[in-house]
């Protein structure tokens, strides 16, 4: 279960981060017709799934995003889009527009409430910088009994300027991290570290639990415009 949470916060956190160009023309592609791959792995590097996405559109500097989310042995699991929207000189994602429906097909009938703080990534990164906190906050009426959820992206910062390979080449990369916690009835504390390259977006992505223990790692596994 806490594995399968990780998973979902990893996508999340990753999808955030893995679009915004034209007017936000330092990061990540803003083209119609950009595809990529981000493929999630274990501490021990096997495979757990993939998200493949898509910009399909870029109106007004609003990019809309397909994804397919994919099980190990790349076995379709949901699919789902979402809108970014370039800001002056930064890139603004909606908590609402990214979460994974496959999670809450089981409330599909319940009323939802969902509020929450942009994520936002400045074009002008520099190492040092600190970068502003965001959250996600989500409750579901029950019948009666509200079930409430949070999730909150804490201490976001610039690390450090380093270069990155995988399987989809090799990249000059800002290291960011940031701390997480996901409430739902307990509390879970993870720390995550990722690694973005201008023109592309994430290229890795690595969580650790609270005591500093690697839990899993994503990377970025094709790229094409």
């Amino acid at each position: 279960m806490r594995t399968k949470i990780l998973i979902l916060i990893s996508i999340v956190f990753i999808s955030f981060s893995s679009i915004g160009q034209n007017a936000c023309k330092a990061f990540y592609p803003f083209e119609e017709g950009t595809k990529f791959e981000i493929t999630n792995y274990t501490k021990k590097g096997k495979k757990e799934g993939a998200v493949n996405y898509e910009i399909i559109d870029v109106t007004d500097n609003v990019a809309s995003i397909k994804l397919i989310i994919l099980d190990a042995k790349d076995k379709e699991i949901t699919t789902s889009d979402y809108k970014i929207t370039c800001e002056g000189n930064s890139v603004s994602i909606d908590f609402k527009s990214l979460m994974n429906p496959d999670m809450f097909k089981q409330y599909k009938d319940m009323e939802m409430d969902i509020t929450g703080t942009n994520i936002e990534l400045p074009n002008d990164l520099q190492v040092g910088q600190s970068l502003k906190d965001a959250n996600m906050n989500m409750a579901i009426n029950m019948g009666g009994m509200n079930m409430n959820m949070s999730v909150d992206m804490l201490n976001r910062k610039v690390d450090k300027k380093e270069s990155i390979t995988t399987p989809a080449g090799t990249f000059d990369c800002f290291a960011l991290s940031y701390d997480s916690e996901m409430k739902m009835g307990l509390k879970m504390s993870f720390k995550f570290k990722e690694w973005i390259a201008e023109g592309v977006g994430v290229v890795r992505n690595e969580s650790y639990n609270k005591n500093g223990k690697l839990m899993g790692y994503s990377e970025l596994t094709r790229f094409s415009k």
